[in-house]
């Protein structure tokens, strides 16, 4: 599948996801700031993160059977636009409330882009090349991660935690104009059955795979959220490093995209049980080797490469198992994984508030990963057969 083209029109939705995965992570630089400026606790602060992961659980459905009926230009038109306006208001805004509230509908709009958007790339390809499209356009989240996210700190360290509202609905503008001239125009002739959709969605096949997701990325987000202070307690490394460290996280993940992508269509299992596998020991390497610089730094480049190839490509199979929902397939898909993106960090928050120690989240990766794998066996072991299709589309 190396061969196959990818429209232009996938990397310009991939420039927007871009904007919108900053946003999406870029408070875990900015939250002092904003607490100060704002007179609220940092605590208070953090809410502003986890409103933004509830917006985009509800959202991601929710948003998609709202705009089924719409031409999908148009509703990523709409989408995106809200998610510019909603950060304008959000850097100028004096009122905390206002700011919480600016989140919860950016997170809307951002999950309603991202549900579109995966169906609209998938649409533009070949049936086989699902893998290929889905890791395009996700390469703008890992994207966020190298660079957007360390440029929100920078920039909010230099001009304040306004410019990094100011910076994301920028750099949406050409994102905004590239999608009227690039993705094809559409009508919504036939609009598709909310209903029929929803039925489809409960294919046994569908269930695993999306709960496979949600452990894979909650094993993600729950080591990626604490790594900075393990990495400076644990592993001796100081402040300053903290940056290039979640860079180097980035780098792996948008490696591991890039390569899975080219996997996930026509050889999937070779990604999802090595990977798997290589995944869990990798966990276990970092927990118990973290107090060693180089071993630390080795497996977050490692770790970043796995997690996001190997939840990239359980989002692929998802795709291709909810083939008959083309609309909710992709918003089904997004809620797993941000389930997953809230759900880790809540339960290594739960391990480091007991006093277990800043490793202690990376052994909860590692029971995460490891309870996939006992999920994926006991489905393939059942008689519905849930995964017994192993390269079915």
């Amino acid at each position: 599948m190396c061969g196959v083209f990818m429209p232009f029109a996938i990397y310009v939705l991939g420039l927007a996801v871009f904007a919108q995965g900053t946003s999406e992570f870029m408070l875990s630089g900015l939250g002092p700031d904003i607490a100060s400026d704002l007179n609220v606790s940092i605590p208070a602060a953090g809410a502003l993160t986890s409103a933004f992961a509830v917006g985009m659980i509800v959202g991601a459905p929710l948003m998609a059977v709202l705009s089924m009926r719409w031409p999908q230009r148009s509703a990523l038109l709409v989408f995106l636009t809200a998610f510019m306006a909603v950060h304008v208001v959000g850097a100028v805004t004096t009122s905390f409330a206002v700011l919480l509230a600016t989140r919860v509908l950016g997170a809307l709009a951002n999950a309603g882009f991202l549900a579109v958007g995966l169906a609209a790339a998938t649409g533009m390809v070949s049936s086989s090349a699902k893998g290929r499209a889905t890791s395009a356009l996700l390469g703008g989240v890992t994207l966020a991660c190298v660079a957007g996210v360390p440029a929100g700190a920078l920039l909010g360290q230099v001009w304040g935690w306004r410019s990094a509202f100011w910076a994301v609905a920028l750099v949406s503008v050409p994102a905004l104009f590239a999608i009227v001239r690039s993705v094809p125009r559409t009508e919504a002739v036939e609009a598709p059955s909310a209903r029929g959709e929803l039925r489809a969605l409960r294919s046994p096949r569908l269930l695993v795979t999306l709960g496979l997701g949600t452990l894979v990325n909650a094993a993600t987000f729950c080591t990626f959220t604490y790594l900075s202070p393990l990495i400076t307690n644990v592993s001796g490394f100081g402040e300053s490093w903290v940056p290039a460290v979640l860079a180097l996280f980035g780098l792996g993940s948008f490696a591991g995209v890039t390569v899975a992508g080219r996997w996930s269509d026509a050889r999937p299992m070779l990604v999802l049980v090595p990977g798997g596998a290589a995944l869990l020991v990798g966990w276990l390497l970092l927990s118990v080797g973290a107090d060693r610089p180089g071993v630390a730094v080795v497996l977050v480049l490692v770790q970043g490469m796995l997690s996001f190839g190997v939840g990239s490509t359980l989002i692929t199979r998802a795709l291709y198992a909810a083939a008959e929902a083309p609309a909710l397939g992709g918003a089904f898909a997004t809620a797993a994984l941000n389930v997953g993106a809230a759900a880790g960090p809540a339960l290594g928050g739960l391990t480091l508030g007991a006093g277990l120690g800043y490793r202690s989240p990376v052994w909860v990766s590692a029971l995460l990963v490891a309870l996939a794998f006992a999920v994926a066996g006991l489905a393939s072991a059942a008689p519905s057969g849930a995964l017994a299709s192993r390269r079915g589309r």
